[in-house]
């Protein structure tokens, strides 16, 4: 009786301790939230929702003043879909040779190598993007190196991590019963992989391209350091042009900003933080048509 009283206390406490913990994280989100909102909102209302989003003018210290972010989303966008279109297929099929090649010898090589590129500061990467990356664009593509292919090319690294080791995860937990079942039918390797595993395990894979486009979204320093953090008007924006994401542009300019600038900053990240809902509400759908599926 007395252990059986124990044992029940002892699961009370361990309930309260992970009430209280998830009860944090649930109150740091709507503190976060409340922040943005009650200090992005009224910026963005005073500014102008047409003229703050769809207009490319940013200019806080001229007269007039003006606070079109334009140019700093379609920036992001173009950063990202590189980031994307270099990290997707790499990490992708890293994965596979992960989960269906790699031997173990070699697997006790790569996996720690791929962990370690997820705990590698941005700031690393930066220097990385500085001294390799830019002068290799500028040498051999043109420009002056700083620009948004060099920006997508340091993101796709940094995005590596993330697709990999879900992607991994994924494929190995598809059930062996598919695999055997395309043997059966006389499938290759090759065939059964690509054809059958993957697809069954697309889940997954789709929730490491959406979380490695969250992280490609929010990176900061090292997109600072190689994209040349210049406003470019949007006939101008190439992909060997220098350019301004939002996340920068908050960095760039946080530090002296003040007033209706520091509000429109705030406004900034407002409208980053609801790209981010977007991306997890897409997870989340995409998570339950395959649960229904």
């Amino acid at each position: 009786m007395e252990n059986a009283k124990k044992s029940k206390f002892n699961d009370t406490v361990m309930q309260s301790v992970f009430f209280m913990s998830a009860f944090v994280s649930v109150l740091s989100v709507i503190a976060i939230s409340l922040f943005l909102f009650l200090r992005g909102i009224p910026a963005i209302a005073e500014i102008g929702f047409m003229d703050f989003v769809f207009s490319e003018k940013w200019g806080p210290v001229n007269t007039p003043a003006s606070y079109g972010i334009l140019s700093m989303i379609v920036g992001s966008i173009y950063v990202t879909a590189g980031a994307i279109v270099i990290g997707v297929p790499v990490g992708l099929m890293c994965a596979v040779f992960l989960a269906e090649f790699c031997p173990e010898s070699i697997y006790k090589i790569v996996k720690p190598a791929v962990n370690l590129l997820a705990g590698i500061p941005s700031i690393i990467y930066g220097f990385f993007g500085m001294q390799i990356v830019v002068p290799f664009v500028r040498d051999n593509i043109g420009g002056n190196g700083y620009s948004i292919l060099s920006a997508a090319i340091i993101l796709g690294i940094m995005i590596l991590p993330t697709i990999i080791s879900i992607s991994e995860s994924s494929i190995r937990a598809v059930p062996e019963s598919y695999k055997e079942g395309s043997f059966g039918l006389g499938a290759t390797k090759e065939e059964t992989i690509f054809k059958v595993v993957v697809p069954a395990a697309k889940s997954g894979v789709l929730t490491a391209i959406i979380l490695g486009i969250g992280r490609a979204v929010g990176e900061t320093m090292a997109v600072v350091m190689v994209a040349g953090n210049a406003v470019m008007p949007l006939d101008k924006i190439a992909i060997l042009k220098p350019i301004r994401t939002l996340t920068t542009n908050i960095v760039t300019e946080m530090s002296y900003a003040s007033g209706l600038h520091e509000s429109s900053l705030i406004a900034t990240g407002v409208v980053l933080f609801v790209f981010i809902v977007i991306l997890n509400a897409s997870l989340s759908l995409i998570k339950s048509r395959s649960s229904r599926n």
